[in-house]
């Protein structure tokens, strides 16, 4: 995602209101990418949110004039994606519940993972967790990324959209509050749950390849 300072969204809104068609473009490759993440998590489709995207775009240069700069411009743009994502949800039954928003304080991981009350050092791990490797070997990879993939594809709505704006796309905490209309509390929740459980996927990964790296060596004559 890219992010502009204050003189350069002014010139991109002035090309937007103008009708610039380069602006435009600039723009359009620099953020539709994130759009259809976003979108994603309203409809059943990719190409559901595709057309979302398009939605949103021809909604925001039909409104560009309208925009009064109360937030950042792309900040407004997301809005504008998420309330016509969330018609096209409707329109599909698969729209998420408010209540879905609530603070939720169950445990993020497994109890059972650590060590209760009455046992010497109460509340740390009965086994530490197997140690990621580095970003250097792990991050580039190609099976950890689709591990993540698929674990931010299993996570409810609401989190795989607060974890997209803020760990795949690079917003603050304040700009994803304002995109999705949340409480700062619901905002905190929503991460740490998504967090923690694409987090518990990796941890799965990363010890059943342990596992299978010690097999191998034990078979190494």
């Amino acid at each position: 995602m890219s992010k502009w300072n204050d003189t350069e969204e002014t010139v991109l809104l002035a090309g937007l209101r103008n009708g610039d068609a380069a602006t435009f473009e600039l723009v359009l490759d620099n953020w539709s990418g994130g759009m259809i993440q976003v979108a994603r998590s309203y409809v059943s489709t990719h190409e559901s949110a595709c057309e979302v995207v398009q939605e949103t775009w021809i909604a925001v240069i039909r409104g560009i004039d309208k925009f009064e700069g109360r937030s950042s411009l792309q900040t407004w743009v997301y809005r504008v994606l998420v309330n016509t994502a969330k018609r096209r949800g409707l329109q599909e039954a698969r729209s998420v519940p408010m209540s879905s928003l609530e603070t939720d304080t169950g445990p993020t991981v497994d109890s059972a993972l650590f060590r209760p009350e009455g046992e010497p050092y109460a509340g740390h791990w009965w086994s530490p967790p197997t140690p990621w490797p580095s970003p250097e070997q792990a991050l580039l990879d190609d099976e950890v990324r689709a591990v993540i993939a698929a674990a931010l594809e299993q996570l409810p709505a609401r989190q795989r959209m607060v974890i997209n704006l803020r760990d795949v796309l690079g917003y603050g905490s304040h700009e994803v509050r304002e995109i999705l209309e949340i409480s700062a509390a619901n905002e905190r929740v929503l991460l740490h749950r998504a967090r923690a459980f694409v987090r518990g996927r990796l941890e799965e990964y990363f010890a059943s390849a342990e596992n299978t790296h010690r097999r191998m060596n034990r078979k190494v004559p």
